[in-house]
């Protein structure tokens, strides 16, 4: 069956699915429309002496995006602001692809590593993190407790 489309979107996509699946959807869509499932792709290679983390983030400028780590955890977000002026624009919106707001991802990277290990460049939208193997300090190993008495 042929579907209408306009600008590469099937007219009927909100129609076709079923209610439970379009509450799911529209948290993502608030922010990047339908397309929302594109962004922030994560590509990690494990190299001889770590980790090579790409992550998209067309759009985005250097200073829109933030890395923390924190308890091993390490957090890569990004916001971004639209220019709501809209007095000096002529015309009439016909559709509107861009918004506003916030993303935000985390990986493990284990608690050995401090924020000095970590190297990131932002280059053509694409933000490169590389994060090096460390070892985990040694748990001792399992003992006998005697109980007294």
């Amino acid at each position: 069956m042929l579907m209408p489309r306009i600008f590469g979107e099937d007219l009927f996509d909100d129609w076709m699915r079923w209610p439970s699946m379009r509450d799911f959807d529209e948290m993502d869509k608030k922010l990047y429309g339908k397309h929302a499932a594109h962004v922030m792709k994560t590509d990690i290679r494990e190299t001889e002496n770590g980790y090579v983390v790409d992550i998209d983030l067309p759009g985005f400028k250097k200073d829109e995006i933030n890395l923390t780590l924190d308890k091993g955890y390490l957090t890569v977000s990004a916001a971004k602001g639209l220019d709501k002026d809209e007095t000096d624009k002529k015309g009439r919106v016909i559709r509107q692809e861009r918004y506003a707001g916030s993303m935000q991802r985390s990986f493990f990277v284990g608690s050995a590593i401090t924020e000095e290990d970590i190297k990131a460049r932002f280059e053509d939208g694409v933000l490169a993190l590389s994060i090096p193997k460390k070892e985990m300090p040694k748990l001792p190993e399992k003992k006998t407790i005697c109980i007294e008495g």
